[in-house]
């Protein structure tokens, strides 16, 4: 297993051969559920194991490789009591397998925030 620094994650590994069909897996942090860790990849018989890094910010179900465009809030639906906003995707890391559109609601919020000077 090689150890590949983020920064040459895209340059082949110096062992002779010019494997070019890597597969990566996801990133899997060290500890807890985001932050440093480390993602495995192959090609052929070679392995390589790289370091990256999960937001701790993420939605777990969209998963840390897929990156969405979101527009606003919808309107608060009273009946569900929750606004909604849809994300379409900007980019797939890794040959991640996303959705091309999500949905995402979160609860409607009892006050309306205002900006003080």
């Amino acid at each position: 297993m090689h150890f590949i620094p983020s920064s040459e994650k895209n340059k082949p590994l110096q062992s002779g051969s010019e494997c070019t069909d890597w597969r990566y897996g996801n990133c899997v942090p060290s500890n807890g559920d985001c932050g440093r860790g480390f993602r495995d990849g192959s090609c052929d018989q070679q392995n390589k194991k790289m370091k990256c890094r999960v937001p701790c910010n993420w939605k777990k179900e969209f998963g840390a490789d897929c990156k969405y465009r979101f527009g606003s809030w919808g309107e608060c639906n009273p009946s569900s009591g929750s606004r909604t906003r849809t994300g379409t995707l900007k980019k797939a890391l890794y040959d991640s397998q996303c959705e091309q559109t999500i949905s995402v609601s979160k609860p409607c919020s009892g006050k309306t925030k205002t900006k003080t000077k």
